[in-house]
């Protein structure tokens, strides 16, 4: 039977997460420290742990079929691949920062300066689009500590929560790129393989849908209904059950994980009571 090669980051900080994501989606596979690739115990997949920068040229041959890295990486490697679904998480962005005590004058500021990076590409279009002129100097990794060695007037890197451009004395002045996990694929999949692609998506999608909301359960009025109906639109509308308690009822619904907080203000204001939140393990639309 045909299996999809999958390829996930072996170390890093996408490496957890990946290998949360497939258990969520039900798939059963070990993971030794020494182990490269390996075969899912209970769906038709085989997993390859490697390199995140190996990853984009790897699906591009072949040599997997799919692979989960971040976009930034993706758009640095500039592979023939197709990015499937963004995957809502190792949210971070690729900036250009600069010693603490310099004055920003805008994008002219890096005009024939030198500049550090582990992303020459996305960095030098960056620089063409700004019409500037600077010297690129790549390296592969402390990118953040190339100004204070005499290095580089400037670095380019990957940023999350910005402390360790603090602690080297920098501070991020531009964002090139917006980052997250996404999932990438070769465009030459077979038949048996796509169908099993398709299979996997369709988990993937339950288990990010079912993060990015929440199961709402309250107690209101039969005169408030309509009012409350308006606020919890739910996935096709909200279920309501009458209580034992003549002229109330049980609201069921569905609200976005983002919206959360305002609709909760909006429902009582409303005259929702008893208000109960539960996370959702799966949400199929």
């Amino acid at each position: 039977m045909s299996k999809l090669k999958i390829a996930i980051q072996k170390k890093g900080r996408l490496s957890e997460n990946s290998h949360k994501l497939l258990e969520e989606c039900g798939i059963k596979f070990s993971n030794g420290t020494d182990v490269l690739k390996t075969d899912a115990a209970n769906f038709p997949v085989e997993i390859l742990f490697l390199r995140d920068d190996d990853i984009p040229q790897y699906v591009e041959q072949q040599v997997a079929d799919i692979g989960i890295l971040g976009e930034n990486m993706v758009y640095e490697k500039n592979k023939d691949v197709d990015i499937l679904e963004q995957l809502g998480f190792a949210h971070c962005r690729l900036s250009l920062a600069i010693p603490k005590e310099e004055s920003f004058i805008g994008p002219g500021y890096f005009m024939h300066k030198k500049v550090a990076t582990s992303y020459p590409r996305l960095l030098n279009n960056y620089l063409k689009e700004n019409n500037l002129t600077a010297e690129i100097e790549e390296i592969s990794g402390s990118v953040e500590i190339a100004p204070g060695i005499g290095l580089a007037d400037a670095v380019c890197d990957i940023v999350s929560s910005g402390s360790t451009l603090m602690t080297n004395g920098l501070r991020e002045v531009v964002t090139i790129l917006k980052s997250q996990a996404v999932i990438i694929s070769n465009r030459n999949l077979d038949p048996q393989k796509k169908d099993i692609l398709e299979k996997l998506l369709f988990r993937i999608r339950a288990v990010k849908n079912a993060k990015e909301n929440k199961y709402i359960l309250l107690n209101a009025p039969l005169e408030a209904i309509d009012e409350i109906c308006k606020i919890l639109p739910g996935v096709k509308s909200p279920t309501i059950l009458p209580l034992a308690e003549k002229g109330w009822c049980s609201i069921h619904s569905v609200v976005k994980e983002d919206e959360f907080w305002e609709r909760i203000d909006q429902l009582r204001q409303a005259g929702a009571q008893g208000i109960l939140v539960i996370p959702i393990e799966k949400l199929i639309r």
